[in-house]
């Protein structure tokens, strides 16, 4: 590709001439009449080996094209030099030094002298393209002995990797055994004896004291709550540690009827909260019946809790089948209540954490940890959806690997009241 460069004069005649005299070089020229003109050439075009520039020119000096050229990042590569009539003194030819040039030539134009620089400008040009074209084979080839690289450590260092994580993980469940028998004892004697000897003396006192001050009477009250929640946090989490399921514990079921039978058996919390509840058709999957129970139990509980003020909670229970991948199946707990900040979507499924007051909630911050962990028992994904007073969805994403078909079911929806 033939090197070009930009000729800028205001008069024809003087283009002309500098074109004659760099012809013979095998130069491709390209030419402004005026310093407006070069910098609408170089808004579109920028691979120009050089800039020769006449400095006085009419509305735009050159002076002032080349510190507007030079503002372009894509154009500070361009040697400009500056071609002119006058010797400007010091002062004037660092003012052009200082708007971009590298030199000037004087008219009249001596050809030897001009053909000289623009030479070695070209040249110049010439051997950093080769550059850039060399540094930019040498980085692809590197990149391909890196990944090449890459790619034998990794095959080398998976084996030994899980090798490790296999040694490290047996060792990790012998200890977690061993901690959770430990506080599973702890919590089942040396916690709860306290707790029911403390509740027992309350309830001396209350019979006792039947008639004293109401002030007092409120006081034991008071430590009978903390004594209850204390022992509902204690057996949360008792149930949490002591989970576990056996491959043996799971059965082909109908989730339908076991949220059914479990909406039935809370009917009581249902109406006292003014709630409704819909179950559509739930698939049939291979699960533990009694964490299934105690999963929407939890969930359920929760969308009657945090409802909004003056507004009857609605929970909607259903499933789409499958997530599309025909892995696994999903399943919908939506309700009408208070919702949250998207953002705390995985908080929420952490141990003790709340994102309300205990005193304006009541809960030990273990239950949605609680579904988490029966979800993954489950080789599930357990996650939420939420906005502020626009209710929440919590997804449910459980394996068909084992599901089991006992012949065709009419979808069924219910509703409680």
């Amino acid at each position: 590709m033939q090197p070009k460069i930009l000729l800028v004069d205001d008069r024809e005649d003087n283009l002309l001439s500098i074109e004659a005299i760099l012809a013979p070089s095998g130069y491709q020229f390209v030419k402004a009449l005026s310093g407006r003109h070069a910098l609408k050439i170089l808004l579109k075009e920028f691979d120009f080996a050089m800039i020769l520039m006449d400095v006085k020119m009419p509305n735009l000096n050159g002076f002032e094209t080349a510190s507007l050229i030079y503002e372009r990042e894509k154009l500070k590569h361009i040697p400009i030099i500056f071609i002119t009539a006058n010797n400007f003194g010091d002062e004037n030819m660092y003012r052009g030094y200082q708007s971009g040039a590298i030199d000037y030539i004087f008219k009249p134009i001596n050809p030897d002298v001009l053909r000289a620089k623009v030479n070695v400008l070209v040249e110049l040009y010439k051997k950093n393209r080769l550059l850039i074209e060399q540094e930019q084979k040498l980085i692809t080839i590197n990149k391909n002995l890196e990944r090449e690289i890459n790619e034998r450590v990794a095959s080398e260092e998976r084996v030994k990797d899980l090798n490790r994580q296999l040694l490290d993980n047996i060792n990790n469940l012998e200890i977690a055994n061993k901690d959770l028998e430990r506080f599973a004892f702890m919590a089942s004697h040396d916690l709860q004896e306290p707790l029911r000897k403390i509740r027992i003396f309350c309830d001396r006192l209350l019979l006792k004291y039947h008639d004293m001050a109401k002030e007092d009477s409120s006081t034991i009250a008071r430590i009978q709550q903390s004594a209850e929640r204390m022992q509902a946090l204690i057996n949360d989490i008792l149930a949490f540690s002591k989970m576990s399921v056996e491959p043996s514990s799971f059965v082909s079921e109908d989730l339908t009827g076991i949220v059914s039978e479990l909406v039935n058996d809370m009917a009581d919390e249902v109406k006292e909260k003014r709630a409704k509840i819909t179950i559509s058709q739930l698939p049939e999957l291979s699960v533990s019946p009694g964490l299934m129970r105690t999963l929407f139990q939890n969930l359920i509980n929760n969308a009657m809790k945090y409802k909004r003020e003056g507004i009857d909670p609605c929970i909607t229970i259903r499933s789409d089948g499958n997530n599309g991948s025909g892995k696994f199946s999903r399943i919908f707990i939506e309700d009408n209540g208070m919702g949250f900040d998207q953002k705390y979507a995985e908080e929420i499924f952490g141990m003790f954490r709340r994102l309300h007051s205990k005193d304006k909630f009541a809960g030990t911050g273990i239950g949605l940890a609680l579904c988490k962990k029966i979800v993954e028992q489950h080789n599930g994904y357990i996650s939420a959806q939420s906005k502020p007073d626009e209710g929440t969805t919590i997804i449910i994403s459980l394996p068909q690997q084992n599901f089991s078909i006992t012949g065709e079911k009419t979808p069924v929806t219910s509703s409680f009241n």
